[in-house]
């Protein structure tokens, strides 16, 4: 991992091992690769190199090489990138040595995952950049494609943004559901706080002044004020008065989260970060090894 990425936890590979195995095994189905078992000789070796074909932040590294070492492990692996390094156009992320099958049979499994975890990464970096100089810190959410959450917000944090929740067993998040079935904020509240243990947070989502008041002296740890402008997002900021996290969310996007960080909150959440983010252009470039 790059100097850059080397405060972000550790992604170990138990926890997508089994992931890019069973996406191989969809890719390859019952007959394996036709078209290289048919025109490609067993023993043909080649030479591939992982490129960039747009600038980005590089995120995924280990999950793409992992389809080509469980597919063979043969496969020599010689890494020219690290997650969280930033990509010029052209750059080379991996060159990789073996079977000319292997490396074909399981380019489309890695550059999948290597173009999608990127394009998350840089994704985020771009929301973080917009708002440097200001304290709030850009978050995801569990908005994510099903399957992927922990790689997601992995690329979230290689972006240099944060994670709120990884599960609903992560904490308490009183929304406008929970009010419209209950409705009563305060009783809720009241519930929620006796039923959990004292390390669990409570957030309650407001998405007015008015309601924001009922929940200041309630006991909460934070709100997240929904699809407020940025004029009552720094109302309810000084409201708060520092006893409270803020979190701005909803149609957050990049020309509008400047204004939000500006009215003082403490997170803004984006949900597009993970589910609608544009993969990076990556793909393989490949060629063969003489034998004599």
């Amino acid at each position: 991992m790059s100097e850059r990425a080397s405060g972000v936890a550790e992604l170990y590979p138990i926890l997508f091992e089994e992931l890019v195995r069973r996406e191989l095994v969809d890719d390859l189905g019952m007959g394996g690769d036709l078209t290289s078992a048919a025109v490609l000789p067993g023993n043909a070796m080649a030479e591939a190199r992982i490129v960039a074909r747009s600038a980005g932040r590089l995120c995924g590294l280990e999950v793409g090489v992992l389809a080509f070492r469980l597919l063979d492990p043969a496969v020599e692996v010689h890494r020219l990138s690290e997650d969280g390094d930033d990509l010029e156009l052209g750059a080379g992320i991996v060159r990789l040595v073996g079977r000319a099958r292997s490396l074909l049979s399981a380019e489309r499994t890695a550059l999948n995952f290597l173009g999608h975890l990127s394009g998350v990464a840089t994704a985020t970096r771009s929301l973080v950049e917009r708002i440097e100089g200001y304290p709030a810190q850009v978050i995801c959410t569990r908005k994510t494609t099903p399957g992927l959450r922990a790689l997601e917000k992995y690329a979230v944090r290689i972006g240099g943004g944060a994670n709120h929740r990884f599960r609903l067993d992560d904490g308490v998040l009183i929304k406008d559901n929970h009010l419209q079935l209950i409705g009563d904020l305060r009783r809720i509240i009241a519930e929620a706080t006796a039923c959990v243990g004292h390390q669990v947070k409570i957030q309650v989502e407001v998405d007015s002044l008015e309601q924001l008041e009922e929940v200041l002296d309630a006991g909460v740890d934070a709100v997240l004020l929904d699809n407020m402008s940025p004029e009552n997002l720094a109302v309810a900021v000084a409201r708060c008065r520092g006893t409270l996290v803020t979190e701005a969310s909803g149609g957050i996007t990049a020309d509008t989260i400047e204004a939000a960080a500006a009215a003082g909150v403490d997170l803004i959440s984006v949900g597009w970060v993970t589910h609608s983010a544009p993969a990076l252009d990556v793909s393989l470039e490949v060629a063969p090894i003489n034998a004599g």
